[in-house]
């Protein structure tokens, strides 16, 4: 998600001057979030905390329940590593994202206005729109991801500084939470993601969501070629 918003905040408030994403930079951001997830994964494996069950013996989780600092100390550091630093880069991201966004409708009013025409949309203009239209889809996810994960957040800490009283049952609801960030993710980038949709319809045409124009435009595209090709034949 914190890529997301860096991608997000380079394509519109720099603009022309912000460096494109290749499919390079795609993989090489990839790979560094896959590595530091895998070095934060392991790390109890090697004595750093550990894994035991949670409250409803199904799933296991870290230790936020013994007392010594080499326990604790891990749920803090990874704490601020992995949910307090990207969450502050999201929110310096889209603070900007949305400061450019308005400068510019602003700056657009104003604009024309002053040529006394109701709008100066261009083709370039209507992509900068289309890029706030992903930004606020992405906000919507991150939005999500920070109601997914600060349910476990809270009860780590509940458990580290002994501030309330966990119960099996109560501890069921952060992995609920944290679990059910992986279904509804692509439910959201499906419904509201229009080149999302585009390119599941292009490759698997039984999944196609809301009937986007663009997908249906290419569907009968297709329909019209393999018509054409059927007459061909007949010939």
């Amino acid at each position: 998600m914190t890529m997301i918003a860096f991608d997000r905040y380079n394509v519109i408030v720099k603009g022309i001057a912000g460096k494109p994403l290749t499919i390079g930079g795609a993989l090489a951001r990839i790979a560094f979030i896959w590595t530091l997830s895998t070095v934060w994964t392991i790390l109890p494996l090697f004595g750093w905390n550990r894994y035991v069950p949670e409250g409803n013996m199904t799933a296991c989780g870290t230790d936020y329940l013994s007392h010594d600092w080499g326990h604790r100390s891990y749920i803090l550091v990874y704490s601020v590593f992995c949910y307090y630093i990207p969450l502050f880069l999201i929110i310096y991201s889209y603070y900007f994202i949305i400061k450019a966004v308005s400068a510019h409708e602003k700056a657009m009013r104003e604009q024309a206005k002053k040529m006394n025409v109701a709008s100066l949309r261009s083709g370039e203009d209507a992509n900068k729109s289309a890029e706030a239209k992903l930004a606020k889809v992405a906000l919507v996810t991150i939005s999500l991801w920070f109601l997914a994960w600060t349910p476990y957040l809270v009860i780590n800490y509940s458990g580290v500084f002994q501030t309330l009283s966990l119960s099996p049952l109560g501890t069921i609801w952060g992995s609920v939470f944290a679990k059910c960030n992986a279904v509804y993710n692509p439910i959201v980038y499906g419904i509201s993601h229009p080149k999302y949709r585009a390119a599941l319809f292009e490759r698997f045409p039984c999944l196609n969501c809301g009937g986007d124009d663009q997908a249906q435009s290419q569907g009968g595209d297709t329909q019209s070629q393999a018509t054409t090709t059927q007459e061909k034949s007949a010939a």
